[in-house]
């Protein structure tokens, strides 16, 4: 089993149908709104789904702008377009079947041979992608049933 260096905690209450108040854990952190789009939710804010992908985005794009750093580089900027694509597994149940990014550094021209190598390395150090790559571990219970 893996060292843990560090634990958060955030809590979500139901505001009305699928809509979900999200708390996280410093309070000067806003509060967030998650729903889901129809039949089941009414869209009025991101998805759990779109939430994952903007994890993901955000997380790649630190990651290498982490290693461009580390190898000397200045980045002017990052954009960072993510495409999810849901699916159905056998069960026909939704799932996330495939996320797509691509990351979009404000590179000098003179850089784009030195940033090779922070593009070789950027991937270990994100977090979320190489967790849900992997496969995270998820316990489940559900209070007065277990």
């Amino acid at each position: 089993m893996s060292e843990v260096v560090s634990q958060f905690a955030i809590a979500l209450d139901q505001v009305e149908s699928y809509q979900f108040r999200v708390r996280l854990d410093k309070p000067h952190y806003p509060e967030l709104m998650l729903d889901e789009p129809p039949p089941l939710g009414r869209d009025t804010a991101p998805s759990a789904g779109r939430m994952l992908a903007a994890a993901i985005g955000n997380c790649l794009s630190a990651s290498f702008l982490f290693a461009a750093r580390k190898n000397g580089l200045r980045i002017e900027g990052m954009h960072a377009d993510v495409t999810v694509e849901i699916v159905r597994n056998q069960n026909r149940r939704f799932r996330v079947g495939r996320i797509e990014v691509r990351l979009d550094p404000a590179l000098a021209e003179a850089d784009r041979e030195k940033a090779r190598a922070a593009a070789d390395t950027f991937e270990d150090f994100c977090t979320i992608t190489a967790s849900v790559r992997q496969g995270i571990h998820v316990d489940v219970a559900v209070k007065g049933l277990e």
